[in-house]
């Protein structure tokens, strides 16, 4: 049977013109699939559903997307996230127990409108479950490590999160590049998340980080937010996850421009 399938010009560029079409035919595209944003069940025969190709060093995945919370894109990641990601969407019991802390972080820029005033916001959810460093048990302790690092829980997205102090967002040359934290024992910061390749911003959220000289950072775990395409949708998304108690946030200086 034919599938609802968006397959980006990019995607079908790395998978050849055959191969996308036996997708959309229904000849290689499972029916049912877990979402890989937002982890719940899809189907593509009868919702719309968005291609997106995993692309490591020397393999590749092609997972499936709801389109409201993923648009069909490439996504360029290390060979060792691609074992997270494929981790994430297979949902397999894992024989290494190192696997389910290798979920791609998945970061999206916005504004936020905070008592009248815009501010420069990153969203950050991961694909899968984040588990704690040495331990290999099923629980997602994303938001602990966070609040542990000095994130603070936000139940309602109204008023500025505090300065997490050693942390910073790199922009160089309008883009965005990196996520800093503090290096261990005190040493030089080192990228808690980097874009695979530089994100673009828009101009307006340039401005606001320019202005400000400070990024809001929002953090949910996988699931607790979803790919929004539209700002409006993006911070009803946050609403409903702070109600929810899964977002915490922190305001981080801006390094660079």
């Amino acid at each position: 049977m034919p599938r609802i399938l968006d397959v980006a010009d990019d995607v079908r560029a790395e998978i050849g013109d055959e191969e996308a079409d036996r997708l959309l035919a229904g000849e290689s595209a499972p029916g049912a699939y877990d979402c890989t944003s937002c982890r719940t069940p899809g189907d593509s025969e009868h919702e719309h559903t968005s291609t997106v190709l995993f692309v490591g060093e020397e393999t590749a995945v092609l997972a499936f997307a709801h389109a409201g919370c993923l648009p069909s894109q490439v996504v360029r990641v290390t060979e060792e996230q691609l074992q997270g990601a494929v981790a994430s969407i297979t949902a397999s019991e894992a024989s290494e127990g190192e696997l389910p802390q290798q979920a791609v972080l998945g970061v999206t820029s916005g504004l936020v409108l905070l008592d009248g005033e815009l501010h420069p916001a990153l969203v950050v959810e991961p694909t899968g479950p984040i588990a704690r460093p040495g331990t290999t048990g099923p629980d997602d302790a994303f938001l602990p490590l966070l609040q542990e690092q000095g994130f603070a829980p936000v139940h309602e997205v109204s008023a500025v999160p505090q300065v997490l102090h050693g942390w910073s967002v790199l922009l160089a040359v309008g883009q965005l590049h990196a996520v800093l934290q503090p290096g261990p024992d005190g040493g030089a910061p080192v990228a808690w998340w980097q874009a695979h390749q530089p994100l673009q911003v828009t101009e307006g959220w340039r401005t606001a980080a320019n202005k400000r000289q400070s990024v809001l950072v929002y953090a949910a775990p996988a699931g607790g937010i979803g790919r929004q395409p539209r700002e409006d949708l993006l911070r009803e998304a946050l609403d409903k996850a702070a109600a929810r108690g899964l977002l915490v946030a922190a305001a981080m200086p801006l390094a660079g421009t």
